[in-house]
């Protein structure tokens, strides 16, 4: 699964996973950052000044002829980070959470 380059620091992506599994994965996506987490999101403090406001809810699951896949709406809000630094995490963060198939 390839993502889209963010257009800025705020953005929304749409992940096929349940709530479940986004918290099993989300604590080894933000790598060694640390990280605050709250029933519907999460907080990521990323080096001295860079932070992630990370907020979520479910979807209705999507329906392809009898196959449901689960949806996550998931909204991205960077602050105190460069364009670089931003990318460098997320290149990290997308490779982590990249689920089977690609």
């Amino acid at each position: 699964m390839a993502w889209s380059t963010p257009l800025g620091p705020e953005f929304e992506r749409e992940h096929g996973v349940t709530e479940a599994d986004w918290l099993a994965t989300l604590r080894g996506a933000v790598g060694a950052h640390p990280l605050q987490l709250r029933s519907g999101e999460a907080d990521v403090t990323i080096g001295a000044a860079g932070h992630l406001g990370l907020r979520w809810h479910a979807l209705p699951p999507r329906a392809i002829a009898l196959m449901r896949m689960p949806r996550l709406h998931v909204s991205y809000c960077f602050s105190g980070l460069s364009d670089g630094e931003r990318a460098a995490f997320l290149r990290y963060f997308d490779l982590f959470m990249q689920r089977g198939g690609g």
